[in-house]
């Protein structure tokens, strides 16, 4: 049995590239010796320079700016961003390091094309059958240092999915997709080195890893769906706050009561009067309490409408407004109590006192919904429990001194919510 093994070695005589020139011609002028099933692992820096991606930039802070589709997090000056390319490293891929002063390098601007085109020049020139990656210098989550990444692939396997296959034990293998064109990446950048002047790498001996109409290094790039560190953490927060919505239309898909315990320990974070905890939330997790809760609810509702001279059209009409309750799989009731709370014997404090705790029940409740947003669960909020407390305390067998605060309608969004206008803050500040 063959031991596997390969060899990596830089390309040693390539002149300084500049805009306009052709880099496989380049490439095959230094005689590489290339041959089917070798690997060229490219610096990404020479390819922007060939394309022009060259820019003036007193302002490196601008040409970032111009390349940043979204931030991923932001400490101080250092900027986690996704780029134009679909990629989420340090300041967008914007360099500034090999290149004239005054002057930054953007990454191609399409890395798989480019890898494409050097892949077909190397065919045309030398007549081989060759994988081309781009790469770059990336940190990683949780690692410290730099490695290189391809950001661009032609003819090459970016991923090797080994799911459903079994281990040297017999295992069955059910999450392994082994990144092949980073692992080459970062071989190359062994002998590359980030100063050496060698700016193409060749590996061979893996020949199983180079095929015609394998895709590019965009396969690498996690959907945003599967992405569990999209954000960083203040980015993440604010994430959660802003993209809140109101969901009033469920699936049938099950609400995890582990997520929504997670939700209830945020809740319960919120700033209250004197050292208190004024919070209480009531989980239904059978529907037979949630029907218990809201047919009583109901029969109250309706008695009062019929009571304010409503016809039965109109109240039916008002009645089908809670059917967001009915509809979710799961809800949550928070109460408010006033344990801790101070007696003035004066009306005016004494209805400030509760009015302190209602606004903590309050940052509750958002702590709530926020939580559950960031457990990529939809929810929402409505008041009606308040407005029939007694019928509350009974149908769920509640102490006097808990008053519901509405109630919350959780589970998984039926359909993406739609945009929200935006509003300018300053429209509601004013400063003294």
């Amino acid at each position: 049995m063959t031991t596997p093994s390969y060899r990596v070695w830089a390309l040693p005589g390539l002149p300084e590239v500049g805009p306009g020139d052709d880099i496989a011609k380049l490439i095959a002028a230094s005689g590489p010796g290339l041959v089917d099933g070798d690997v060229l692992l490219v610096t990404s820096k020479i390819v922007s320079k060939a394309e022009g991606r060259i820019v003036e930039a007193g302002d490196r802070e601008a040409a970032i700016d111009s390349e940043t589709v979204r931030v991923v997090a932001r400490r101080g000056a250092l900027r986690i961003v996704e780029n134009r390319q679909g990629l989420v490293m340090a300041a967008a891929g914007v360099d500034a390091s090999n290149t004239p002063a005054g002057t930054v390098l953007l990454l191609p601007e399409d890395p798989d094309a480019s890898a494409s085109r050097i892949r077909g020049g190397l065919r045309d020139t030398l007549g081989v059958e060759v994988g081309v990656v781009i790469t770059d210098t990336t940190g990683r989550p949780w690692r410290a240092g730099l490695t290189d990444v391809a950001v661009g692939a032609a003819g090459v396997r970016v991923l090797d999915d080994l799911r459903g296959g079994a281990d040297a034990h017999g295992n069955r293998l059910d999450a392994t997709v082994v990144a092949t064109a980073d692992e080459l990446a970062a071989a190359g950048d062994l002998v590359k080195g980030k100063a050496s002047g060698l700016p193409v790498a060749v590996v061979r001996g893996l020949g199983h890893v180079v095929a015609n109409g394998t895709g590019g290094a965009r396969a690498l790039v996690r959907p945003a769906a599967d992405d569990m560190f999209r954000l960083g953490t203040s980015e993440a927060v604010r994430e959660a706050v802003t993209g809140r919505r109101t969901v009033r239309a469920f699936t049938d898909e099950p609400v995890d009561p582990e997520a929504v315990r997670r939700a209830v320990a945020a809740a319960v974070t919120a700033p209250a009067p004197h050292h208190t905890t004024p919070w209480r939330f009531v989980l239904l997790e059978s529907e037979s309490s949630r029907l218990r809760l809201l047919d009583a609810m109901r029969d109250a509702w309706i008695t009062d409408l019929r009571r304010d001279g409503r016809s039965e059209e109109s109240i039916a009409k008002r009645v089908r407004r809670g059917d967001v309750l009915r509809n979710a799989p799961y809800l949550a009731v928070p109460c408010m109590v006033m344990d801790g709370s101070h007696h003035y014997g004066d009306e005016r404090r004494d209805t400030a006192e509760r009015e302190m705790f209602v606004v903590a029940a309050g940052a509750g409740v958002q702590n709530f919904l926020v939580a559950l947003a960031g457990e990529r669960l939809g929810s929402a909020w409505v008041s009606s429990t308040m407005f029939c407390r007694d019928v509350v305390r009974e149908a769920l067998d509640l102490p006097s001194g808990w008053d519901p605060m509405g109630a919350v309608a959780i589970g998984h969004a039926a359909q993406a919510p739609r945009e929200r206008p935006g509003r300018d803050a300053g429209a509601f500040i004013e400063v003294r």
